[in-house]
């Protein structure tokens, strides 16, 4: 079952959890002191009489709801027709801001049979770590309500977008892509030495993306000038770009991938593909996670043989978002060239971590059921 309700409005002073939102509605709900003192309107609680819930756990983690369930004393258990949960982020010097700092985080919830479930988009993000605690509290006759103590603190961490998120962020592309552009080369984000080897993508993009801290590979750019069919003059990834012919990287061997869509706070967005050798550890992994595309027909980066010509590939890629690509193998700079970009560099556009604006109406999905 569902957690019924949220809190807002009325003050507590018995949340335990670090960080916790201080606004609490429980439509005159009066919480009572940890020590049994006395209640706003005199009267006494009776704490001790409610069993305090022990040995919580937590299961069945999504990006947006888990599972809880705890045990307790049998005293009193009839009395018991509420439990109060205190579900708070934990806070750090690197915790996300994914979700506004007002959301209330006080749930209250009917006495349910155990395990019960918590979910709701609006206040679980995915990838994030939470405290949690719980009361249970039984409701009196005038409205108010006793309490118990509150229960230890557990902290767990809500999971990444499971598949169909990631369908689901792949189909709201089709509000931005129009037409598809030709282009026949690749093009690295920075130059290294001799042999480019993969590392961990960072976390750029979507809080919940599935690659992002994940995922090893190489990061290339594939944006060409739509007049010219060549690499934009001006790049936001360093001075000297690697260029690489598109079939040496992407062809019938190749698996591709959905990976993200986002953007930065800005008109345009970002679409991240994932090329993973057809057997390599980068397409196990993909396997599980991602939306795979058919490389001869789909709206972002197609592989086709050209029927006018012997046998060659022809390559095209979206224009209307500014695609990224992940090579999931080793790359030899011998395969390509090396040179100084001609035009400006420009650090604006850096994606290096960039963190996604959760405010866009485009590129952002309701993982909640």
């Amino acid at each position: 079952m569902e957690v019924p309700g949220l809190a807002h409005n009325i003050t507590s002073p018995l949340s335990p959890c670090e960080g916790m939102i201080k606004d609490l509605s429980l439509d005159a709900i009066q919480l009572c002191e940890r020590d049994g003192s006395k209640s706003q309107d005199g009267s006494i609680s009776e704490m001790e009489e409610l069993p305090v819930p022990q040995n919580i756990k937590i299961s069945n983690i999504t990006c947006d709801s888990f599972k809880i369930c705890w045990d307790m004393e049998a005293r009193s258990k009839e009395r018991i027709t509420h439990y109060f949960i205190d579900l708070n982020k934990k806070e750090n010097k690197n915790s996300n801001k994914f979700k506004h700092k007002d959301v209330p985080t006080k749930l209250v919830a009917k006495a349910v049979p155990l395990p019960m479930t918590v979910r709701g988009h609006w206040f679980l993000s995915p990838r994030t770590e939470y405290t949690v605690a719980v009361q249970t509290a039984s409701k009196q006759t005038d409205g108010d309500y006793a309490v118990s103590e509150w229960s230890e603190i557990i902290e767990f961490c809500t999971a990444d977008y499971k598949l169909r998120h990631c369908e689901n962020l792949m189909r709201s592309l089709s509000y931005v892509l129009t037409q598809l552009l030709s282009c026949s080369l690749l093009n690295l984000r920075e130059e290294q030495e001799n042999r480019m080897l993969p590392s961990v993508k960072d976390n750029s993009g979507s809080h919940g993306s599935p690659i992002s801290g994940k995922l090893e590979g190489i990061f290339f750019s594939c944006n060409t000038e739509f007049n010219t069919g060549k690499p934009p003059q001006d790049s936001p990834y360093g001075r000297h770009r690697f260029e690489v012919r598109a079939d040496t990287l992407f062809n019938p061997d190749t698996n591709l991938y959905f990976g993200d869509f986002y953007c930065m706070y800005t008109a345009y967005h970002y679409v991240i593909l994932v090329l993973a050798p057809k057997g390599s550890s980068g397409d196990e992994f993909c396997k599980q996670r991602l939306p795979a595309l058919d490389i001869t027909n789909n709206r972002f980066l197609t592989c086709k043989q050209d029927k006018e010509g012997e046998g060659s590939l022809v390559f095209h890629h979206a224009q209307d978002v500014i695609l990224e690509v992940i090579y999931t193998e080793p790359v030899d700079l011998a395969l390509g060239t090396v040179a100084e970009i001609s035009g400006h560099q420009l650090m604006s556009l850096s994606t290096v971590n960039a963190k996604k604006d959760p405010s866009c109406k485009t590129c952002n999905i309701s993982v909640g059921r």
